[in-house]
């Protein structure tokens, strides 16, 4: 890690935050000292149960039960529990349809469709598939599930009709629940159209579609409208009492391989990991109005929205479409509109507004915001302080928080209003998790030095197997380092605790025998004021093992030449150091991304390297990017 990075002062909470703490500094203090479970149960004491727990943990990593015999259930704890007329959610679309929704008429609702569900033979342990974008519906149709023990699998609206059907012939769901469509940049994109493709030749009990964009979308015989069923069926389902390891869903990673990984988190355990991770990684209250940005299809939603922000009572912004459409002006427009006060994000959204300029904050009131918090890659300190300065006008505190699919949180973030952060690093391991970094012969590395991140014990949100495949889960987490689960990231602690995640563990080159996260020398290139984004690949050479290679996007007024790329080249070197000289920079108008904007690392290193691109694509978003790569790698 690069020395300037780690020297960046911690920056403490702001005083708005401190005031709001939930709990005293000492009392923070000894949570993040208690064992860690003695700190689930007491957890577990600030959620409703049938039954509460009494005892923490049976077992170990690979096979473990956490609140054994403890009953309860989601939806009461993120329904239920709150008032009936606080608004629960804001919601807009990208063509301006809103809607509002309080507790009570969510409550309601969820307990309608999950007596529907039950009329259509769906009982505790059957699955069932959610195709939806970010709607109100994914709200009602997920409680549901949660209400009556139903197993749910969400899958991504931006997925191909391929990705779909091997989600779909993996979980073997009894009931789909989808949309005709969603909206994205201006067009619909037809997702029940996808959905008859990827069902051919499946054997699926029963569709319900939820009519959003078109009211005369023709449905197939046998097929059900969501709406109609909705208030065909006036019976609310009580909720049922679930032992707290009983599967609560299914959430599909997509990676290298082709067949994806159905990650089984347990429903009363995500629960808890998921409130608990909201108390500390942004102290939601009930009068906040708060917007998490991310796609339903991602866990990030789950946890901080759909379960963990629901638990503690806040009004929830959700937004269906491109959040920069129909101008990067739009994200201020909702959380003006809306007095939003917390929002949840990802480092490359923020990297997208920065790269449109200042310009559309003009005139925008965001004075109520207090708080951004991150989550999903590395953060450079260039936009940390972008966000803290130019949008939250230096009064906010930016939170960029790290986690998992499988860890089922964001586990490493500051305590807010209690604990400092530093710009980009993930703040530090929250109470209950013990993370440790170590070696690749498995010593624990010194504070400072990149090594292989682990946790140490079993928490209530870890995913606890892979559906239908156990041995699968246990080869890819658990035998690495037999005792603790391997991230698969490489990672330091710095001396103040403070957690920093460099990428993939194949994102760690390893250069005449030094070894280089590629999130230093990324940092290093966007402190260039030319460069909007960067991403750097490792290269294989005979001589160092491995070279890095930078793929920078340029900012629109950006003089491209090869007077940049040395520009560029000098960046890396003054921030980094000599060895890190990258062995081309390769400057483009556009790199292959993820749907919520992530750059594929993987793919520009596949181009860099065959020339195509292998493994999953299924998330990729703008295919038309990987000609243009090739191109320009090509150019020379």
């Amino acid at each position: 890690m690069e020395k300037s990075l780690l020297e960046h002062p911690l920056v403490p909470p702001t005083d708005p935050l401190k005031a709001a703490a939930p709990v005293s500094q000492e009392e923070a203090a000894r949570l993040l000292a208690l064992d860690p479970q003695a700190y689930w149960l007491e957890i577990a004491q600030e959620l409703t149960w049938d039954v509460p727990p009494g005892v923490a943990l049976e077992g170990s990593l690979g096979d473990f039960r956490y609140y054994p015999g403890a009953l309860g259930n989601v939806s009461v704890n993120c329904l239920d529990r709150h008032p009936p007329d606080r608004v629960a959610l804001r919601y807009e679309r990208e063509d301006g349809l809103r809607e509002t929704w309080t507790y009570g008429e969510l409550t309601d609702a969820a307990a309608r469709f999950a007596a529907a569900l039950h009329d259509l033979g769906v009982g505790k342990g059957d699955r069932v598939a959610i195709y939806l974008g970010n709607v109100p519906e994914a709200f009602i149709a997920i409680h549901a599930c949660y209400r009556i023990g139903a197993i749910y699998s969400v899958i991504f609206a931006g997925f191909s009709a391929q990705a779909v059907r091997d989600r779909l012939k993996d979980a073997r769901p009894k009931v789909v629940v989808c949309t005709d469509a969603t909206l994205r940049r201006g067009r619909s994109v037809p997702l029940k159209a996808t959905l008859d493709e990827a069902m051919m030749g499946l054997n699926i009990g029963h569709v319900i579609v939820a009519r959003r964009v078109d009211p005369d979308f023709p449905l197939r015989a046998g097929e059900h409208d969501f709406h109609a069923l909705m208030q065909a069926t006036p019976r609310r389902a009580p909720p049922t009492p679930l032992e707290a390891n009983e599967p609560g869903f299914i959430i599909y990673t997509s990676g290298t391989t082709s067949k994806p990984k159905g990650l089984v988190h347990a429903g009363l355990g995500f629960l808890a990991g998921a409130y608990a991770n909201v108390k500390w990684a942004l102290n939601l209250l009930p009068g906040d109005v708060y917007w998490c940005t991310a796609d339903v299809g991602w866990l990030t939603f789950p946890i901080f929205a759909l379960v963990g922000g629901l638990a503690h009572g806040a009004t929830h912004v959700i937004y269906e479409g491109s959040i920069d459409t129909p101008t990067p002006a739009r994200p201020y427009d909702i959380i003006e509109r809306y007095g939003v006060n917390k929002v949840f994000t990802a480092p490359t959204a923020l990297r997208m507004l920065r790269r449109a300029g200042d310009a559309p904050l003009a005139g925008h009131d965001l004075s109520r915001l207090e708080l951004i918090a991150l989550v999903g890659e590395p953060l450079d300190p260039e936009t940390w302080h972008w966000t803290r300065g130019k949008l939250g006008e230096g009064r906010i505190f930016v939170n960029n928080t790290y986690g998992q699919t499988e860890t089922g949180t964001a586990w490493s973030s500051s305590m807010v209003g209690l604990t400092p952060t530093r710009p980009g690093s993930c703040g530090h391991p929250l109470p209950g998790y013990r993370a440790r970094v170590v070696r690749d012969d498995g010593t624990e590395a010194a504070p400072g030095e990149l090594g292989v991140l682990t946790l140490t014990e079993p928490f209530p949100c870890l995913a606890r197997t892979v559906w239908g495949d156990h041995e699968r889960y246990v080869q890819t987490y658990l035998s690495d380092f037999p005792g603790a689960y391997a991230a698969s990231d490489a990672a330091l602690l710095d001396p103040d605790g403070q957690l920093w995640v460099t990428g993939r563990l194949d994102d760690v080159m390893n250069v005449a025998g030094h070894r280089i996260g590629t999130m230093e020398l990324e940092a290093a290139l966007i402190t260039h004021p030319a460069v909007s984004e960067a991403a750097v690949v490792a290269q294989p050479d005979d001589v160092k093992g491995a070279v890095p290679v930078a793929f920078v996007v340029p900012r629109g007024d950006a003089q491209l030449g090869r007077t940049l790329e040395a520009e560029l080249v000098d960046a890396i070197v003054r921030g980094v150091g000599p060895i890190a000289r990258p062995a081309r920079v390769i400057v483009t108008p556009t790199v292959p991304r993820t749907r919520s904007g992530k750059i594929m690392r993987r793919l520009l290193r596949d181009l860099l390297v065959t020339g195509n691109v292998q493994g999953d694509l299924t998330s990729l978003e703008n295919p038309d990017a990987i000609g243009v790569v090739r191109e320009r790698i090509a150019a020379g």
